[in-house]
């Protein structure tokens, strides 16, 4: 039954980013087909090699922030069955809402629903556990993430406006600005809304791409902890100086615990570092206690090995979830400005980053995989999001300066997102700046359309958590159906 599901998991994911190709990076697209600058077959396979390219050379912060919206409870005590139903639920609550949005033409975020199906599985991981319902949210990256869903659509907004009042005022060419007609622009046209293609479809697949692949390794480590839950490529001078820095950290975490001389078990202060990393963890000698008692774990682990490959295999996963637990320990330490006044702070970021690039790594093949699927879903459902982007947001159809304007800023902010590892969603954005461009241009809007827009937009998030919480109880109750038949049986 568990590889049912791992071969459903997997299976999922690669539908998810086929049909995030639906969505999102047929917005990269859309206005290169719309404005007869490209030929749809050369767009969607123009547009699949730069998000190609951006997925493979992405860094992988945005994968792990998706990962990060669980609580760490789940991650860490999650069996390898819960693993693959967790990951079951949560595409295929995606997939359904985008589906549905993508059948009736509205550009939903993908992000969006991910976000809105992580909750619902947290939530039910709670009900089922017979804990409290927001400690199945880990409302620290919830709260940034969802801060970056909204502020990305505003900046999109309000820069494609500004934008192109600048382009009106300083490029005086009325070609510009005209409505596209049945024959291909100017070169000089085409060259702009080309380019302008190229960097939205760049930076889709350094950002939404991600997604996909974290979800990847969200299976791969769940089925096969022993080989992708650590960088097996990790080098032997990367790991003693993971060693070294340990060691040299544990003395600034003691200075926090002078005169507490209270030991603690490795249970004990994994437990601990869990219950911190709840909404309502607060600070205590505790926490110092269990931080200094995981990184000695670590070294000892690793003191003695040249490379992963020495551990018994049953040993890493277990010492990746001790590196988790230290490295968001310091980083939600960090953020609640708790390391400030600690001598040598600077030691503890640094340390942190090298247990991140030991934990938190992507396999090449998994991001050609994700960039395969998201190309081949552009290719199938490129034209009822380019007829919305075209025609339905502003009363006036589409002209070359609002499309290159709209793309430029879309581009710029997902850049931005890039570089703070956070998600955002090239749909929302891009439809935002449209519209920016349209109310710059006093072109109008179509309230209809935007009625539509901005209720799918608010239903997305309730909606997939809904679904999240459902799938996921109905998946573990039919994965627990076999055990309990095997049981009555005996």
């Amino acid at each position: 039954m568990e590889y049912l599901f791992f071969g459903l998991a997997i299976a999922l994911v690669i539908g998810f980013e086929f049909v995030n190709g639906f969505h999102d990076t047929a917005n990269a697209v859309a206005t290169v087909i719309y404005t007869n600058t490209l030929k749809p077959v050369h767009a969607v396979v123009w547009s699949g090699i730069w998000n190609l390219i951006g997925v493979l050379t992405s860094s992988g912060t945005v994968a792990f922030a998706i990962i990060a919206l669980l609580p760490v409870e789940l991650i860490v005590n999650v069996s390898s069955g819960q693993g693959l139903v967790m990951t079951l639920a949560l595409l295929s609550s995606a997939i359904i809402w985008n589906l549905g949005t993508w059948y009736l033409g509205l550009p939903v975020s993908s992000t969006h629903s991910l976000i809105g199906a992580i909750m619902g599985i947290g939530i039910a991981h709670s009900f089922v556990s017979a804990e409290p319902w927001w400690d199945g949210i880990n409302w620290l990256k919830t709260q940034e993430v969802l801060l970056s869903l909204v502020i990305s659509p505003l900046a999109g907004f309000l820069g494609a406006a500004l934008l192109f009042l600048a382009a009106k005022g300083l490029i005086k060419q009325d070609e510009l600005y005209t409505a596209p007609e049945d024959k291909v622009p100017s070169l000089w046209v085409r060259g702009i809304l080309i380019l302008t293609c190229t960097g939205v479809s760049f930076a889709h697949g350094s950002n939404d791409g991600q997604k996909g692949m974290g979800l990847m390794m969200l299976v791969l480590i769940a089925i096969l902890p022993s080989l992708f839950s650590l960088n097996m490529d990790t080098s032997p001078q990367a790991i003693a100086q993971l060693v070294a820095t340990s060691n040299a950290v544990i003395p600034i975490l003691e200075s926090q615990t002078r005169n507490y001389t209270h030991d603690q078990s490795s249970q004990q202060s994994r437990d601990h570092l869990i219950d911190f990393l709840k909404p309502q963890g607060q600070v205590n000698k505790d926490i110092w206690q269990a931080l200094i008692a995981e990184s000695q774990v670590i070294t000892k682990s690793l003191v003695n090995n040249h490379s992963f490959l020495d551990l018994e295999a049953s040993d890493r996963h277990e010492l990746k979830n001790d590196i988790d637990l230290v490295a968001s320990t310091i980083t939600k330490l960090a953020k609640q400005e708790k390391l400030a006044n600690i001598p040598e702070h600077s030691l503890l970021i640094d340390y942190r980053k090298q247990l991140d690039q030991i934990s938190k790594f992507i396999p090449y093949w998994v991001k050609i995989t994700v960039a395969l699927a998201l190309g081949l879903g552009t290719m199938v459902g490129w034209k009822r999001v380019v007829v919305t982007v075209g025609e339905k947001i502003g009363e006036e159809h589409l002209n070359y300066a609002q499309g290159a304007a709209a793309e430029l800023i879309t581009m710029s902010t997902i850049s931005a997102a890039d570089y703070f590892g956070l998600p955002v969603s090239t749909t929302h954005i891009l439809s935002s700046g449209i519209a920016g461009s349209m109310v710059a241009n006093r072109s109008g809007l179509q309230m209809n359309t935007l009625k539509n827009l901005l209720l799918a937009w608010i239903l997305t998030l309730p909606v997939c958590t809904i679904l999240g919480f459902s799938t996921y109880v109905i998946a573990l109750f039919l994965m627990q159906m076999p055990m309990k038949s095997a049981i009555f049986i005996n």
